[in-house]
């Protein structure tokens, strides 16, 4: 599922916004003025560069939407001889924005009336927000405020806007903000927001602060809150603020006169009306405070939530954003009641609600999206996510926990008060949040064999989501990759449809137990089934998405293929309990069904007939992000189609108005009827019951101190050890030895960000330091042998033992890793070279950091030993205690490892099938391997027989392995062809239970070998 761009907060597109008022270029200025102070005059004094360095950055809602600037020559400039140039073409949002650097203290704009920029007009009428950021840690932890030009003329215009003319970002804000009020004594720069729709140039020159500060304009009034609940009967307390820019006591005496009127409680009967004023003298302090307290009515009638606007009007300064609002809490409605059973509570609801209500419930916005606040209960949204990288600011747990319960406070004024249920894609660990446990991807876990150990990293991913308020996880994925062309298969367990049935005990450590009751404790969270069905199955070339090649295809199968390769792990979900499933964007062409390829999110015949009908699935169907807009015809179609075709609530993270609106009218004109409607919302409700979010719809923070815990990372670094994968180990070179002299080079020894790859911290994932977490190279110092380190092997080769060369890829996610577009499966020219010099100069260990295998065979001749370490996540810790020997190499391969990309797709079960290294091998570092031959695999075989008739897996699963690694020990480097697909197949065969066959299999190969 792709998730929001968004690196920098300044990207979103502002709704609500001021003109500036377009002063002529002649306007002088006033005597008392004090000296214009520049900000930028783009002759070269400020750099193109990013956090923490100060400098001039891009950013933009997708690969294309950041605009290109460049310095440009003008003789026209209306200072210097350069001025800010640059070309866009902005589907979603982009701009750019110069930070000062955060290593520097912030600037004092305190003394200025505003800030000014010549701009050069294009008379096209379009707009151009222009934001300012004030106070907080630096640049992109900022509060920020915003107005809006619009380009009405043509030819160079010095546009000046005072800084009254700035109002507060309510969007898209550190959390809770800072405090609120534009102090001006600590600024980090500015931001500007381009058009979108056609493409465009532009211009900019001489941005600077002018004039003096006006006093007159630098007081406002702000409230604690927008909503305050209370129970009925109680007293609301509403806390006036009094602030200044600049923190300067007032110089004028501001008045707050406040009454209550309106809203859906009556006066008298609800609340006892109050009015008055309150006055901050002439001297008054900013920061100093005033309470109005709103008592509420206590009666015996059961009622839904009610609202109680506090009208205040404010002279002398600034009146708050919005008018605060008291609600009455719902209460004695039966759905209320946590003591009766959920399907009763949710037929109570659901008999209340409004088309409008439960359109909302179905709809889904992206967090940064949502234009006002108070659209969460204006249309009566359902869902929040954070797409990757959409995170607060900091990214701190406590800034989700608090993010997310303002979030839930603004459901408080809608009747029901139904929460809200927040989303993200915490796919190996919470790999959004900076500092939290980021296990290995699912490849490496399928690597591990081990459905125990997959379980417990699911229990500390729920754990450490839920202890930031996040309640749902958009996991896992239960794709069979059948390709590593594509760009998602690192986020599948395997090519075995029969090894991601085994590893979906993740649900469990997700969810807890299979009926839902754990749902509710504060260490779980509903689990996602993505994405049905078959996207790892799709066709090499058959995208049609922008420039992926394999990724949201088309997966054409026979009906049996579809059964047994792609849809076997979701009725295993099912059986699991999974609480909600995904469909895929990728199409589907059953062989002889006569309906050819048809997107997902249109087949009802899946969704509503195999899902929901056949495989019995209770929970809801979310959509994936923005997919319906892939369906043809209109909006009104594409919203019809998906719906009737069983999805349930629409991830719309960027046109949550428009879906909501377009089902409202669907139903209304019956294209979508009230029974389906009803069923979709009661899934929702359902769960949302099942997670006690109407007891506790807050974050519950109990768990918070233990994210990224010692305990939480011991349990990533066992999976990390169990999922390295040994592939070739000549003269028994691993493991390692303390007294050895140990040269460690590659791209990915020390790089945190390569090692984790996509979906950390953002949804592509980045090189660097961008999480905590301890590096291979950190793992094997710890570990206390002797190490010399050179990333590029140019530090001297001789006087060493051995060499580990760490290698692979860099991070990348979904389509945008497509082999094709732009990847392929080789080695960079930097790493073929660190391991040509490592290994021509001393024996040599090569370790692949890959989201999937990498064609290493024109040179695996050089190289002694080869491991398979996956992308491992933050605990590189797990990859030394392997290679030292601390704990053994057990790790099988979960995929088939090709010779060269012409293979492609080579899977376990394929009648031609000659790889270099099959499907579950992995040798050992065992103390004792076990020996034997024929005879012994003939006794294992009876034995493994016996087993399987008497239900004994944990016997059964033994004695193949003792058979596999008996086959291995002979096999040595000489896989041929007829001896790799009976081991595959073995494989295979043991996962379904079957072990005397699987033995009777590796007795095949043996005999080949």
């Amino acid at each position: 599922m792709p998730r929001d761009w968004s690196v920098p907060r300044t990207a979103l597109l502002v709704t609500t916004a001021l003109f500036a008022a377009l002063l002529s270029p002649a306007a002088s200025r006033a005597a008392d003025d004090p000296a214009p102070t520049p900000v930028d005059r783009f002759e070269g004094e400020v750099p193109f560069a990013a956090q923490p360095a100060e400098g001039i950055f891009t950013w933009g809602g997708d690969a294309d939407d950041p605009p290109a600037l460049r310095l440009a020559e003008r003789p026209d400039a209306p200072e210097g001889e350069k001025v800010l140039a640059g070309t866009y073409a902005i589907s979603g949002w982009g701009g750019f924005t110069h930070d000062y650097a955060a290593t520097q203290p912030a600037h004092d704009w305190s003394a200025h009336r505003g800030i000014r920029f010549w701009w050069d007009g294009r008379g096209d009428g379009r707009k151009i927000n222009f934001e300012i950021k004030d106070g907080g840690a630096h640049g992109e932890a900022s509060e920020l405020w915003t107005t809006s030009v619009t380009d009405d003329f043509t030819g160079w215009k010095r546009i000046e806007i005072p800084f009254s003319d700035f109002v507060y970002r309510t969007d898209y804000q550190p959390v809770g903000g800072i405090d609120h009020v534009l102090g001006l004594t600590q600024m980090w720069g500015y931001a500007v927001t381009l058009p979108t729709g056609a493409g465009g140039e532009f211009a900019m020159d001489g941005v600077e602060l002018y004039g003096r500060a006006d006093q007159s304009l630098r007081a406002s009034v702000t409230t604690g809150a927008a909503v305050y609940p209370v129970r009925e009967g109680d007293t609301a307390a509403v806390r006036v603020t009094l602030a200044t820019t600049g923190a300067a006591p007032v110089d004028q005496p501001v008045t707050v006169a406040y009454e209550t009127a309106g809203g859906s409680a009556s006066a008298g009967a609800d609340y006892t009306p109050v009015a008055g004023t309150v006055t901050f003298p002439a001297g008054t302090a900013s920061g100093t405070s005033r309470t109005i307290k709103v008592p509420t009515v206590r009666d015996r009638t059961a009622e839904a939530a009610e609202t109680i606007p506090l009208k205040l009007t404010v002279t002398g300064a600034k009146p708050p954003a919005e008018t605060p609002q008291v609600v009455v809490d719902a209460h004695g409605l039966p759905y209320l009641n946590a003591k009766l059973p959920v399907k009763q509570r949710v037929k109570d609801l659901l008999s209340r609600m409004s088309t409008a209500e439960k359109a909302g419930q179905m709809t889904q916005a992206e967090r940064g999206a949502v234009s006002a606040p108070g659209d969460i209960a204006a249309y009566g949204l359902g869902s929040l996510l954070s797409g990757g990288g959409s995170t607060p600011t900091p990214n701190t747990a406590e800034a989700w926990a608090a993010m997310i319960d303002a979030f839930q406070l603004r459901t408080r004024t809608t009747r029901f008060q139904i929460p809200l249920v927040y989303g993200v894609d915490a796919v190996h660990g919470h790999n959004n949040l900076a500092g939290a446990t980021v296990m290995p991807h699912n490849i490496g876990l399928g690597a591990t064999r081990d459905p125990g150990l997959a379980r417990r990293t699911g229990a500390v991913t729920a754990a450490e989501v839920r202890a930031t308020g996040v309640p749902w996880d958009f996991a896992p994925c239960l794709c069979v990759t059948r390709d590593e062309r594509w760009g998602r298969s690192y986020e599948a367990f395997g090519e075995d449809p029969a090894l991601v049935e085994s590893m979906e005990t993740v649900i469990q450590g997700l969810q807890g137990a299979r009926d839902g009751s754990d749902l509710k404790d504060d260490d779980k969270v509903l689990a996602t089934a993505k994405h049905f069905v078959g996207d790892g199955g799709t066709t090499y070339g058959s995208s049609t998405t922008g420039t992926y090649t394999i990724d949201q295809g088309v997966t054409e199968v026979t009906r049996r293929q579809l059964e047994a390769v792609h849809l076997a792990p979701y009725q295993e979900a099912v059986d699991r309990g999974v609480g909600t499933v995904m469909p895929s964007y990728s199409s589907l062409d059953v062989v002889g069904d006569g309906l050819g390829p048809v997107k997902m999110h249109a087949r009802a015949d899946m969704i509503n007939g195999v899902l929901k009908g056949r495989m019995g699935f209770d929970g809801f169907v979310i959509s994936d992000w923005n997919a319906i807009d892939q369906l043809p015809g209109d909006y009104a179609s594409h919203v019809r189609t998906a719906v009737n075709a069983g999805v349930d609530m629409m991830m719309v993270p960027y046109s949550y108005k428009e879906f909501s609106s377009a089902l409202i009218a669907e139903v209304k004109a019956g294209g979508v009827g009230q029974r389906r409607l009803d069923d979709a919302v009661a899934r929702i409700l359902t769960q949302k019951f099942r997670l006690g979010l109407f007891e506790q719809p807050y974050a519950d923070t109990t768990g918070a101190s233990r994210i990224g815990s010692a305990a939480h990372r011991d349990v990533a670094r066992e999976a990390v050890a169990a999922s390295q994968v040994l592939l070739k180990n000549d003269g028994g070179l691993l493991p390692l030895k303390k007294t050895q002299k140990v040269y460690v080079a590659g791209s990915n020894a020390d790089d945190i960000g390569n090692q984790t790859g996509g979906w950390t911290i953002t949804w592509q994932g980045a090189s660097g330091d961008i999480t905590p977490g301890t590096t291979i190279l950190e793992g094997l110092r710890k570990s206390g042998g002797e190490i010399t380190w050179s990333k590029d092997a140019s530090a001297p080769l001789t006087g060493h033992d051995v060499g580990v060369v760490v290698v692979g890829e860099t991070p990348y996610a979904e389509g945008v890793g497509d082999v094709g577009n732009g990847n392929d499966l080789e080695l960079s020219p930097a790493d073929r070279a660190a391991v040509d010099k490592v290994c021509a100069a001393m024996k040599c260990a090569v370790l692949v950091v890959s989201g999937r295998p990498q064609l290493i065979g024109d040179r695996l001749g050089e190289i002694d030993a080869l491991v398979a370490s996956w992308l491992p996540g933050t605990e590189g810790d797990g990859v030394a205690d392997v290679l030292y020997g601390r704990e053994a190499f057990t790790g099988q391969l979960p995929v088939t490892w090709p010779r060269s990309e012409a293979q492609l797709p080579i899977n376990v079960g394929d009648t031609a099938y000659d790889p270099q290294y099959p499907y579950g091998w992995g040798l050992t570092t065992l103390t004792k391997v076990p020996e034997g031959g024929v005879v012994t695999l003939k006794a294992l075989r009876l034995a493994a027989a016996a087993a399987e008739r008497t239900g004994s897996d944990t016997a059964g699963r033994a004695l193949v392995t003792k058979a596999r690694l008996i086959v291995q020990q002979k096999a040595g480097a000489a896989l041929t062809a007829r001896m790799a697909k009976p081991f595959a197949d073995a494989d295979h065969l043991l996962l379904t239970g079957r072990y005397g066959a699987a033995v009777e299999k590796l007795t095949e190969a043996y005999r080949a070998a």
